[in-house]
Parts: structure tokens; sequence; C-alpha cells
């Protein structure tokens, strides 16, 4: 609108109707990259075939999770647990060192709360 000449007007106009075509397609390209990977279809299809081996590995994983939980149990040294967490390499496993960890603790704040308001009330 700064110029008075109709045909730049048009060329300018048809100048950012292009970019803006060039944009809209790059981003097009984008997503279909992000969605349409050639490795997921297979992926998938080597889930359903094998998907009696990996229901069996996970019910020997849960089995040992179930093993490892009565076995945290049994510990009571949040030190000793804490040995344990860095020498587990599995996240799940991890994740249920972390639970009896904070169990343990709540334990020694609720057990440290308790002598508190014992000796405050005596």
């Amino acid at each position: 609108e700064a110029t008075l000449d109709l045909a730049e007007r048009r060329r300018i106009r048809s100048a950012i109707r292009e970019l803006q075509r060039q944009e809209l397609e790059r981003d097009e390209e984008a997503l279909a990259s992000k969605r349409f990977r050639p490795e997921h279809g297979s992926h998938r299809q080597d889930n359903k075939e094998n998907w009696p081996q990996s229901q069996h590995l996970e019910e020997k994983q849960q089995a040992a999770l179930a093993a490892l939980s009565q076995q945290l149990e049994t510990i009571t040294s949040v030190e000793e647990l804490t040995k344990l967490l860095r020498a587990a390499g599995e996240y799940e496993e991890r994740k249920v060192i972390r639970a009896a960890i904070r169990k343990l603790r709540a334990e020694e704040i609720e057990a440290a709360t308790l002598a508190g308001n014992v000796q405050n009330s005596q």
C-alpha cells in the first residue's frame, strides 16, 4: 500500500502468496515425515508375531518384581536400599526400590513425629 503502482502491488502480493505456499508445503512435509515412517508398520507386525513371547517375558518380569518387592519389605535401612537402587539395571526395578525408600522414610518420619508427640505430652 506504500506504492501507487498497481503492477508492483500485484507482484508483491503474488510473492507473499508464493512464500506462504512454500511455508505451508514445508509444514506439510514435516508432518508427513513424522506421521508416516515405514518402520512403524513392520514394527507392529513384529509385535503381533512375537506377542506370545513378549507376554511370557512380561509375566516373568512381573514375578521377578513381586519377589523383589518381598525382599525389599525385609530391608529396614535406607542406605542398603540406596545401594540396591544404584545397582538396579531395569527401570521397573528402580521404580519399586524408590517406592520402598519412600515408604521407609515416611515410616521413619511418622515414628519421629510420634516420639516427639509422646515426649511433648510428658
